[in-house]
């Protein structure tokens, strides 16, 4: 039967390489489908007898079956993980899903702001604590592109305002310098003058940036809470995530001439790649804007 393997392959993914329960149950998800597709319509009975065109097959169905690109890859990923495991028990001698292809992914365009949405989504006005913060923190993320896991673990210590610029530890602990602009140093240095101090309530003050208002570490869920209703205020119906206004700052540079490479540091990516797809989203802006304003378009 097909299923001899499979309890061995799950025992093997939560001891040996100590998956998370979640995991595991993405693979058997993926795998009971493979499974079925093998028993069932190819009809095989031992995993001996199974090939790569019967692999294929089975990506077919899926994609058939509407499937998106980055699902299909992760069912490809978790077979080849399988068959390896079936050769390093020595169940089978020949791996059936070596040389199956990962589909391309779908390139999806982030969402981008206009610099006047910026401009009215930073629009927050009031001196409550709480406000000159929530001004310090929307401007300094639209001014560095800093990802939201960066910006709620600034500390203190890593700003440099008289010199102009921001030190952030960034994905893989690889540390980068951000330049920051005049408005947003104003912004930040008021929330220090103005506003921290105050909410800090100096017996917490752990030397993290931005805190909530019982003075703790403000939290992924908060800063999502403080941009939704900054929106909403602004009227801005777009959807906005925390993601958007990193997307805003790299197609805004990009559009004012900016360097490939030097966005490419700032927003702290290794592969100069992960940066080019802000490329495509400045043509479609100015195939956009062509098409609106051009007498002949």
């Amino acid at each position: 039967m097909l299923t001899y393997a499979f309890e061995d392959f799950f025992h093997y993914l939560r001891i040996e390489r100590g998956l998370s329960e979640n995991t595991i149950k993405s693979y058997k998800r993926d795998l009971t489908s493979y499974l079925q597709y093998i028993g069932t319509v190819m009809q095989k009975t031992d995993w001996e007898t199974v090939v790569r065109t019967d692999i294929i097959g089975f990506l077919y169905m899926l994609k058939d079956n509407g499937k998106s690109s980055a699902t299909i890859s992760r069912h490809i990923a978790s077979i080849r993980s399988f068959h390896r495991f079936l050769i390093g028990e020595q169940l089978v001698k020949q791996d059936a899903s070596l040389h199956i292809e990962t589909p391309k992914k779908e390139q999806k365009l982030p969402d981008v702001l206009s610099k006047q949405d910026v401009e009215t989504l930073l629009t927050i006005n009031g001196d409550s604590p709480l406000s000159i913060r929530n001004k310090a923190m929307l401007e300094l993320l639209y001014a560095t592109g800093l990802r939201v896991s960066e910006l709620i673990t600034l500390k203190v210590s890593d700003l440099h305002l008289t010199m102009g610029f921001v030190q952030c530890l960034g994905k893989g602990s690889q540390e980068r310098i951000v330049p920051l602009g005049n408005v947003a140093k104003r912004a930040v240095e008021d929330y220090l003058t103005h506003a921290r101090g105050v909410l800090v309530k100096r017996q917490n003050d752990d030397n993290v940036l931005f805190v909530n208002q019982h003075g703790r570490p403000l939290s992924r869920q908060g800063f999502w809470k403080i941009l939704k209703g900054a929106a909403s205020s602004a009227r801005i119906n777009k959807t906005i995530t925390p993601h958007t206004l990193r997307h805003s700052f790299a197609t805004h540079l990009l559009e004012n001439g900016a360097d490939l490479r030097v966005v490419q540091e700032m927003l702290g990516h290794v592969d100069i790649s992960t940066t080019q797809i802000y490329t495509h989203v400045t043509k479609a802006r100015l195939t956009d804007i062509y098409k609106t304003y051009h007498p002949r378009a």
